[in-house]
């Protein structure tokens, strides 16, 4: 019995070093990309044309950081991606606290104040995730037009939280469920109303699928490109648009270690979010993946 038992754990030791090995190789692969980018970013252009990728540099610099934040030219203009940096910050914070919000009480009202068509009206939202970008953009371009938003923050904005509504939905929809309902009939009994349930009862448990919605939102709308080049000015172009700039700027010798730095400045912040909250987001899915 005592060696079945032994022969059992060292098989299970065994497969969980194998485990753990194909993990690491794994994650070594995917990060591979990224620390290419580092270290090419703090090397001069002297050690980058000999050809040597994966080299560590030899006299590391922040130079090239510091020319792709305020020098670099993005096009005719060369006050690097700082300021298209800030732009997306505007962009990006009233469009994910705007679409959560909308999402939440989307989610709420779908599930514990249902209405006549509320169903339909669901899937109708939900066929809004299925949409191509690209199917809408002369539509949105002409409804911007209408409400004399084109090319400016707000336009953005709202073209952001429009698409991030039918996921926001879906997500606080599918958390709200596995809500017992009860509650919620006892709230209106004792006289809540419909703001007041939300905020006393239903908000102080949503933690989970706010940060879900949060770092979805945040990641989709930093990482966006098509919307940004679409619907925006020199003057409120998003950082992917002013690094796609830069990169394909023809003036000059081709400055690789200054592209590397500010496609790390662009992804910095999706990297820290991801870092700092990613287990939260897996987490919260899970928590709405009970019922719904």
């Amino acid at each position: 019995m005592d060696n079945v038992i032994r022969r059992r754990t060292f098989g299970a030791r065994i497969a969980r070093f194998s485990l753990y090995a194909v993990l690491i190789v794994a994650a070594l692969f995917y990060l591979l990309p990224l620390a290419v980018m580092l270290i090419t970013s703090v090397k001069p252009m002297a050690e980058i044309t000999p050809g040597t990728l994966l080299s560590l540099p030899q006299d590391p610099t922040l130079a090239p950081w510091v020319k792709a934040w305020g020098e670099a030219c993005t096009g005719m203009r060369c006050e690097g991606v700082g300021v298209y940096f800030f732009n997306s910050i505007a962009i990006v914070v009233p469009a994910v606290l705007i679409s959560t919000t909308i999402g939440a009480l989307n989610g709420y009202a779908l599930t514990k104040w249902r209405f006549k068509g509320s169903e339909l009206l669901f899937a109708l939202m939900l066929f809004g995730c299925f949409i191509p970008f690209q199917v809408v953009l002369l539509p949105m371009a002409q409804t911007l037009g209408w409400l004399g938003l084109s090319s400016s923050r707000a336009g953005l904005i709202l073209v952001h939280v429009i698409f991030g509504i039918a996921f926001t939905t879906l997500f606080f929809r599918n958390f709200y469920v596995a809500v017992p309902t009860e509650l919620i009939s006892a709230a209106k009994l004792d006289g809540a109303g419909f703001f007041r349930i939300f905020w006393r009862i239903l908000l102080p448990v949503s933690a989970p699928i706010i940060v879900v919605s949060v770092i979805w939102q945040f990641t989709q709308i930093w990482n966006d490109f098509l919307f940004g080049v679409a619907f925006s000015a020199h003057d409120t172009q998003p950082v992917t648009v002013a690094l796609n700039n830069l990169v394909n700027t023809s003036t000059g010798a081709r400055e690789y270690n200054v592209d590397m730095a500010a496609a790390m400045i662009a992804a910095l912040p999706t990297l820290v979010v991801y870092v700092l909250a990613g287990k939260y987001f897996v987490r919260g899915l899970t928590a709405g993946s009970v019922k719904g």
